[in-house]
């Protein structure tokens, strides 16, 4: 969507619009493939599977008279272990940060259990936030659906706005933008114009890997894995080396991510490999190992030496 082949002033103009936009919405309704899509690029990795993102990540969306920055979050869930409440806390912290939410929902279906407890979650957190529905998968369900749909969407929340999207063709895209920012308050460009992510390119190459491990395994394994990026090296202008430790839950689970013969983890790494080699622009050596580290998602120890960190509980 963003189109940087514009020529941007360094001074900016008075009527200068910059704002938070916090995406929420139960797991697997598209958000992170519909800020990829407006990014114009990806960001985010995306799966069929729920819970695929795990961490917020800020998408930078930036043209000549705005700047918007979007949260992507974990999908809100009951969460059964350490590391769902993570994931849930990032999501609900989210909400008290953005200038607008953005909630996702799939019109392909009427409002979910989950739905509900995000809508009295929006409804209790939002005070004067607006909040703007974006009705994915809208190429899914046909007409006589999506009013019914859209009438029971509408029903679980005050909103500033209610849009049709898809996600995947871009249907619909360019007016959520377009009313987004215009929701924004005025303010300055706060990133480049060519930065679309405050993420770094060893945590994309682990988001990446991880990713290839949810697409190629069935099961609980893409939901026990975590990917750790142990070595990121640029060896020459044309080689990138990439270093990694897969972690599973179980002794049973190694031998499936392996693969017979290394099958599977061979198809993981070349997957990854021609990837994060479009992406770079070089040539890219990936070396994985795989190791078990018991019960990590249910050990907060464990869990901050990956990366997530628990929300603190207020009194």
């Amino acid at each position: 969507m963003s189109d940087l082949d514009t020529v941007f002033d360094d001074v900016l103009p008075s009527d200068h619009r910059s704002g938070v936009v916090a995406v929420v919405g139960r797991p697997n309704v598209g958000k992170s493939t519909l800020i990829n899509r407006i990014l114009g690029q990806k960001i985010a990795i995306v799966s069929p599977k729920p819970q695929t993102t795990r961490r917020q990540q800020l998408g930078i969306y930036t043209e000549a008279k705005a700047q918007i920055l979007f949260m992507d979050t974990p999908g809100l869930h009951t969460p059964h272990h350490k590391l769902g409440e993570y994931m849930v806390g990032v999501a609900e912290e989210a909400l008290k940060d953005g200038d607008v939410i953005l909630w996702v929902l799939d019109i392909s279906v009427e409002p979910t259990k989950e739905d509900r407890q995000i809508a009295e979650l929006v409804n209790k957190s939002r005070g004067n936030t607006p909040v703007v529905l974006a009705l994915n998968k809208v190429d899914l369900v046909d007409a006589k659906k999506r009013e019914a749909h859209l009438d029971l969407y509408g029903e679980l929340v005050d909103q500033d706005a209610a849009i049709l999207v898809s996600a995947v063709n871009g249907d619909g895209v360019t007016e959520l933008v377009d009313y987004l920012r215009e929701s924004m308050p005025l303010g300055p460009r706060y990133y480049p114009v060519d930065q679309v992510s405050e993420v770094n390119m060893r945590f994309i190459a682990a988001e990446v890997i991880r990713e290839k491990i949810i697409l190629n395994t069935e099961q609980e394994i893409p939901y026990s894995v975590a990917v750790e990026v142990e070595e990121y090296k640029e060896r020459s202008d044309t080689m990138t080396y990439i270093s990694a430790t897969i972690y599973i839950e179980r002794d049973s689970q190694k031998g499936i991510l392996i693969g017979k013969g290394g099958e599977m983890i061979k198809r993981i790494g070349s997957e990854a490999r021609t990837e994060l080699a479009d992406m770079l622009g070089t040539q890219v050596y990936i070396e994985l190992r795989v190791k078990v580290l018991k019960n990590w998602r249910m050990d907060e120890d464990l869990m901050r030496r990956l990366g997530y960190r628990l929300p603190k509980k207020e009194d």
